[in-house]
Parts: structure tokens; sequence; C-alpha cells
């Protein structure tokens, strides 16, 4: 049986985006995406499902679905979410 890695086993750094990312895209928490929007996240390319209230950090709390049909939506902060500053 194949071993896999859990969250345990994973680097914070992993799960941490950054604008280097995306050359010329902002974090969502400068610009709020809107519904249906395309955006950047530590799963990688995503549309926003939907925009909730405000996280820890202050950011809005953003359901993510990942271009990966068989990804289940999740849930992000703002800013650890890029965005298409023109979009």
């Amino acid at each position: 049986m194949a071993r896999t890695r859990g969250a345990k086993s994973m680097r914070v750094e992993e799960f941490l985006v950054s604008p280097e990312d995306r050359p010329g895209w902002v974090r969502a928490s400068e610009r709020t995406p809107e519904v249906g929007q395309q955006v950047y996240c530590a799963g990688g390319s995503g549309e926003v499902v939907s925009v909730h209230g405000r996280t820890g950090d202050g950011s809005r709390l953003l359901q993510i679905r990942l271009q990966d049909d068989n990804a289940r939506p999740f849930f992000a902060a703002a800013s650890n979410v890029l965005v298409d500053p023109h979009a």
C-alpha cells in the first residue's frame, strides 16, 4: 500500500501564495473578487464560488472551486489568494 503525505508532514510554506506566483496579480484582500472570478490559491487556479465575512486577519473568507473536477470546494482567506487586478 502506498503512503500518502498527510497534512502534518507538509510545511506551512506549501500552503502560502506569493505575488511572485502570478506576476501582476494582487492579494484578494486588496481587491475582493466576485463570484465566478478566476483566482490563484495554494491549491492552484480556481473560481470563486462564494464570498463570506471576515477572517481573523481581517480579509474576506472565499469559497473556491479548483479547476480539477474531482476537487471539492474549500475555504481560503482572501489574504492567501491572488486575483488579476484587471479582471
